[in-house]
């Protein structure tokens, strides 16, 4: 309470004043520590201290819908026009992962962890231990293209961790990204990295809880503008513009007047009630699919790799061939090496070749490439390929496990026939990478072979001593001019081809005799090639992981609706921008408690136009409608008279922040304009009565009793700018930033001295 020894002061004091570059379209503070990221016009992302010292810029190509922070802090989310969803680290802005989730642009992001702690961490069994450090060492991470820097593919350099630690969730609380886009779809995805569910709020059936006969309603051209989960995770609010109508009525016959804004409620109860399977299902499909593109990226890179060798020895071997029509002899150049080892007389193409065109720098420069590009294939699997494959091997003989336990996993989808098909497709990859194996060192050694008895040759020709040279198998010289000199055998092995691997019939018989013991079911792998065996076991991966995401899709339903106000049928009101705030705040009697403040606009054909609207307690009218009663309340507040709201945010516990704009007839940068606090809590709410038409605009009832907000009677801040959206304000830290429409930032610390006292006591 204030009295004469504690002076009022201003509400909003500035801490900073300073210039941008660009117009900022997008501002969110970090949850957990003084960071500010902007998103500008031209789509570049800005991190900033509170003191404003840039800590990085990054520019994603293409534009920029919307941004959102992890509920730690650590990582912030950023939707694209094409539908992609870029998660980024806070320390540097490094691309951590992206998700095409989408196909058009995402309008909305909502990063929200479980708000339900228990304070015994002995009983906490949402912490989930992830035992495979216990058997293996770290995850290889994605093996680079040869001849690139680092950075330049967009991998994690080794000595980073961001990307391990976004994918390491077994001691995150558990939390959901959930992402809306243009065309109505809204996805879901467990720490912001494993889809898990999407819905289309076109596609749902939308009851009437209030109503004394079942009715059922759909949205049509339908845009959404923001998407909310709540702090418990069992409701999301969705507010979107469209048009209600009936689903038992042709369109010819349908109510006018359902055209505007809407909030929708959807039961999310499934992360809830099942927060603890899903955490365990998702730990283990996110690691395995981040080592699916270890495998994808090590197969591309071995390939490039070998290809590029094979092309070298092409280029200078198939010269003999044009040497020998040359002198006019029909032989082949097999033949003519042969000749040479057998120790006949060597003829003048093949003397010419390798005395000439060849040489001893030649054999060596090839011999370094082709043995090199062997050896390092023979990193990559067993640096990248080969831990991935068994690590993954592991984690699906953990969620085999899982499967099995059928009254806690089926029932979020896990099924045990895809999840037992999987587990072999991957046990089979690993068997499919010691075959490769085997092949390889053995081409590679029959290479080796080779051009030390090409070295061998040259020297005797040229009449030099050859003592110190590496000695040489005849025998392998003739398997590798019969086998290998005009074929290659590894490359099958890392493209998909459609001709089968020779394999005896014996070894065939004796994998098939095997499925009588345990062994693979699938005894046809023998003829596939790696790429292939890579190919299917993604396949089914997809097909096992498929399913979660399709019974938790099918368990999200819509359980209330309230229209909010009428917007004119046209099409300019598809792409209505309205101000609007959703908050859950903490409610001793019922948990979580939502505030949803919206701005109502000028131009509606509204009678409460250019009213602030304030609701509470909309999830929570459900559980009383059976007693008649309902705890939905609501408040509108009439913007003062020359000003007109630019953007809101509710602010900590019933607070909300208005930025209004004077209203004037000069340019946009002209004027000037105030930033307002108003106590929601302590307004005088409405309880609204539920009608069980939904093309009754519920806020209709309150405009006999609309409460006029003055400046001389809240605490207000003028600012000697007009002002543009966004406004950024911070619950955790008390701090707001606005952006005036002369390109500049003004950053205002707010005083809550009085808070803090109250609080005190």
């Amino acid at each position: 309470m204030e009295t004469d020894e504690t002076p009022r002061v201003l509400p909003f004091q500035l801490q900073f004043d300073k210039p941008v570059a660009s117009q900022i379209k997008f501002a969110e503070w970090n949850p957990e520590k003084d960071l500010l990221a902007m998103v500008t016009e031209d789509s570049k992302i800005l991190l900033h201290r509170f003191n404003w010292q840039r800590l990085w810029t990054i520019f994603p190509g293409r534009c920029i819908t919307s941004l959102c922070w992890r509920p730690d802090g650590k990582a912030i989310a950023v939707g694209l026009e094409d539908g992609t969803i870029s998660l980024h680290d806070v320390e540097n802005g490094k691309l951590l992962r992206s998700l095409k989730s989408h196909t058009v642009a995402v309008v909305s992001l909502n990063w929200e962890e479980d708000g339900q702690v228990i304070k015994d961490d002995s009983v906490n069994n949402s912490t989930y231990e992830d035992r495979t450090s216990r058997f293996f060492p770290p995850a290889p991470r994605v093996p680079r293209m040869p001849g690139l820097a680092p950075g330049d593919t967009g991998f994690m350099d080794d000595s980073e961790d961001s990307f391990r630690e976004l994918s390491n969730s077994s001691y995150q609380r558990f939390n959901i990204l959930c992402s809306g886009d243009r065309d109505g779809s809204i996805c879901f995805s467990i720490f912001g990295i494993f889809p898990i569910g999407k819905i289309n709020i076109h596609n749902l059936s939308i009851p009437t809880p209030f109503a004394t006969e079942p009715t059922t309603y759909r949205l049509s051209h339908a845009s959404i503008s923001k998407v909310a989960l709540s702090k418990d995770l069992c409701h999301l609010i969705v507010m979107c513009s469209g048009e209600l109508n009936h689903d038992e009525i042709e369109s010819a016959e349908r109510q006018l007047g359902t055209h505007g804004f809407h909030c929708l409620l959807l039961d999310t109860s499934i992360f809830w009630k099942r927060k603890n399977e899903l955490h365990q299902v998702a730990q283990q499909a996110s690691n395995i699919e981040d080592l699916i593109e270890v495998i994808r990226t090590s197969l591309s890179v071995m390939s490039k790799q070998w290809k590029d060798a094979m092309h070298t020895f092409r280029e200078k071997f198939d010269s003999l061939s044009r040497l020998i029509i040359d002198h006019g002899l029909d032989s082949s150049p097999q033949e003519e090496f042969l000749s040479l080892l057998g120790g006949a007389r060597t003829s003048p193409p093949i003397h010419q070749f390798l005395v000439n065109s060849l040489g001893e720098l030649g054999v060596k420069r090839v011999s370094k490439v082709v043995c090199g590009a062997g050896k390092e294939l023979q990193h990559v699997v067993l640096d990248h390929l080969q831990p991935a494959a068994e690590i993954i091997c592991f984690r699906m003989g953990e969620l085999r496990g899982l499967s099995r336990w059928r009254t806690r996993f089926q029932g979020i989808g896990l099924d045990e026939t895809l999840i037992n098909n999987a587990t072999e497709k991957s046990g089979i990859l690993l068997a499919q990478v010691e075959r490769f194996m085997r092949v390889l060192s053995s081409v590679v050694q029959q290479f080796s072979n080779f051009f030390n008895w090409l070295l061998k040759c040259i020297k005797l020709l040229m009449q030099e001593p050859s003592d110190q040279l590496l000695p040489y198998n005849s025998e392998l010289v003739v398997i590798f001019l019969k086998f290998l000199y005009d074929q290659d055998p590894v490359k099958p092995f890392l493209e998909l081809s459609e001709v089968d691997i020779e394999t005896e019939m014996e070894t065939v018989q004796r994998v098939k005799e095997l499925v009588h013991f345990g062994g693979f079911s699938d005894c046809e792998y023998l003829r596939r090639t790696l790429a292939e065996e890579f190919k299917q076991m993604e396949s089914s991966f997809k097909e096992a992981f498929l399913m979660p995401f399709t019974t938790i899709s099918r368990k999200m339903l819509c359980k209330d609706v309230l229209p909010l106000f009428a917007l004119p049928s046209s099409p300019a009101s598809l792409s209505v921008t309205v101000p609007m705030s959703v908050t859950y705040y903490k409610d001793a009697s019922t948990g979580f408690i939502g505030y949803i403040s919206f701005q109502i606009p000028g131009d509606s054909s509204s009678n409460i136009a250019n009213c602030i609207g304030i609701s509470r307690g909309f999830m929570h009218s459900l559980s009383n409608r059976i007693d008649e009663s309902s705890s939905l309340e609501a408040i509108l507040l009439s913007v003062p008279d020359g000003y007109h709201c630019v953007d809101l945010s509710l602010y900590k516990d019933g607070q909300i922040v208005l930025l209004l704009n004077e209203t004037t007839d000069a340019s946009e940068s002209s004027g000037e304009s105030c930033m307002m606090i108003v106590q929601a809590n302590e307004l005088p709410f409405v309880s609204i009565s539920r009608s069980s038409c939904v093309n009754t605009w519920n806020l209709d009832q309150l405009k006999d009793s609309v409460m006029h907000l003055q400046l001389g009677n809240e605490k207000v801040r003028n600012i000697p700018h007009s002002v543009v959206a966004p406004l950024a304000v911070s619950a955790s830290r008390g701090v707001a930033c606005v952006f005036a429409a002369r390109k500049r930032a003004l950053v205002y610390i707010l005083d809550e001295d009085e808070d803090d006292a109250s609080d005190t006591e």
